[in-house]
């Protein structure tokens, strides 16, 4: 019965690593049940006999492509131990997104949110949930720095928050549509400057 399970558990993983490229790519309206057939070489039945429906899947999904995203950027910033070289990480990542193959279909909050906005509840609360997530890593990365007199006592942390966001999921936007990273150089580097004045 274990055995079961634990094929089951690995069964329902492989499921979510091959779709979930699709969902972010196409969005839950363009992903069709036969590209998650294609994706995973399974039938209806082998997709739906791990997941309720369709989107059960999608949701399953985005939390695999946030989690890869999330795990991605913390790695990089654990490596600093400074507060602003942690905030640095950010501009670092996402001058780069187009050239990284797994970030390359966009960030999954951005490509969820406009799309689930107003035609799927349970997307829309996830992806407000990964924002929020978001916010609080960074406001916490700046709190902390302040404490630690690495950064200015008078910064806000979440106005901090709110523009590295902006900034990121803006010229994410610009970059998908054009396929260009020149208008990403200028808001990496605009970010870059405007963190290092954070610095005491």
């Amino acid at each position: 019965m274990k055995e079961e399970q634990s094929k089951g558990e690995r069964t329902r993983q492989f499921i979510i690593e091959k779709t979930a490229p699709i969902f972010n790519r196409k969005g839950y309206a363009g992903t069709y049940l036969s590209d998650l057939e294609r994706a995973t070489g399974l039938t209806k039945g082998g997709i739906y006999c791990n997941f309720e429906n369709k989107d059960d899947v999608a949701l399953a999904a985005f939390d695999y492509n946030f989690g890869r995203v999330n795990d991605y950027v913390a790695k990089r910033i654990l490596v600093h131990q400074n507060s602003v070289d942690r905030l640095l990480v950010y501009p670092q990542i996402y001058r780069d997104f187009l050239k990284i193959p797994f970030l390359q279909p966009g960030c999954p909050i951005l490509n969820t949110s406009t799309e689930a906005d107003d035609t799927h509840p349970e997307l829309k609360a996830k992806a407000a949930n990964a924002l929020q997530y978001w916010k609080r890593a960074i406001e916490n990365l700046v709190k902390s720095g302040i404490d630690r007199k690495e950064i200015k006592a008078d910064t806000n942390p979440s106005e901090v928050a709110v523009v590295i966001m902006s900034l990121i999921e803006g010229v994410i936007m610009q970059a998908k549509v054009t396929n260009k990273s020149t208008e990403l150089r200028i808001a990496m580097d605009f970010l870059e400057r405007i963190i290092l004045q954070l610095k005491v």
